[in-house]
């Protein structure tokens, strides 16, 4: 058997036995995390850390359960936790480097949790937008069937699995629980943080309002969501060419002629 063949069974053993490992610890692991993770919003709470302006917002367009001033208790630990963590090194840095450690380590704790809430919020965006076609689509066949608005909602909302429809079972479960309509539709707007959701949720409020039908809007609404859901895959297919180019030019030719270097070197060495 040859040296490749013995590297290469190897090389297989050992990831088959790091799966195994990563799979056994993925639990325990979760759950320290969330340990720590409440260790250091109590480190926050105890602060008093105030919460910065629009904070509230940026939580719920993130889609998380968490409350707001759970939220600044875990920036407060953060901060804590990071200005701690960073005394060593402020003591060993040259010069003024030191005070500029300490005053920057809390700002990046600090502002860690709203780095997170952006990129789910961006995430969450994305999502709904690649979704809203289908789902408005799918209003439209409801009502024409001659359900309510509401009904229609509910009934998307329970047959769809995506992100938008989860949103809006919740947007029916609140008003059916006699909240304020108008309340309600500001509070599914804000979790729903995307430009395409503002229309729906004012062809809604007129429907509530005025009766206003909405098979048309929801028609031109899905038209117009498709093509620019359209225009944004033709624009990231058109980002995406250089990026392959790149990786093509500086890790795929390279390889080959590597393999092809290897295959004549025993010609060349003879």
């Amino acid at each position: 058997m040859s040296v490749a063949a013995l590297l290469a069974g190897a090389a297989g053993a050992l990831a088959t036995l790091g799966l195994a490992e990563l799979a056994a610890t993925r639990a325990p692991r979760a759950r320290r995390r969330g340990a720590l993770t409440r260790l250091v919003t109590n480190v926050g709470a105890a602060v008093g850390v105030r919460a910065s302006a629009g904070l509230a917002r940026r939580i719920a367009a993130a889609g998380l359960e968490r409350g707001l001033s759970e939220v600044v208790a875990l920036q407060g630990g953060l901060a804590v936790v990071a200005g701690v963590l960073a005394l060593p090194l402020a003591t060993a840095a040259p010069g003024r480097l030191g005070p500029a450690v300490l005053v920057l380590a809390p700002v990046a704790g600090y502002l860690t949790p709203e780095a997170h809430l952006r990129r789910q919020a961006r995430r969450r965006r994305a999502q709904i937008e690649v979704e809203l076609p289908d789902v408005l689509d799918l209003l439209r066949v409801a009502i024409a069937a001659g359900l309510a608005p509401r009904r229609a909602l509910h009934e998307v909302g329970r047959r769809h699995p995506g992100l938008l429809a989860k949103e809006l079972t919740r947007l029916t479960a609140r008003m059916s629980l006699g909240e304020p309509v108008d309340r309600a539709l500001a509070h599914f707007e804000t979790r729903c943080p995307s430009h395409t959701i503002p229309p729906l949720v004012a062809a809604l409020r007129r429907a509530e309002r005025h009766g206003t039908p909405l098979g048309p809007t929801l028609h031109a609404q899905a038209t117009e969501a498709r093509s620019q859901r359209a225009a944004r895959r033709a624009e990231q297919a058109a980002k995406a060419a250089p990026k392959i180019q790149l990786v093509v030019a500086l890790l795929l030719v390279p390889a080959v002629l590597l393999l092809v270097a290897a295959a004549m070197a025993p010609a060349i060495g003879a």
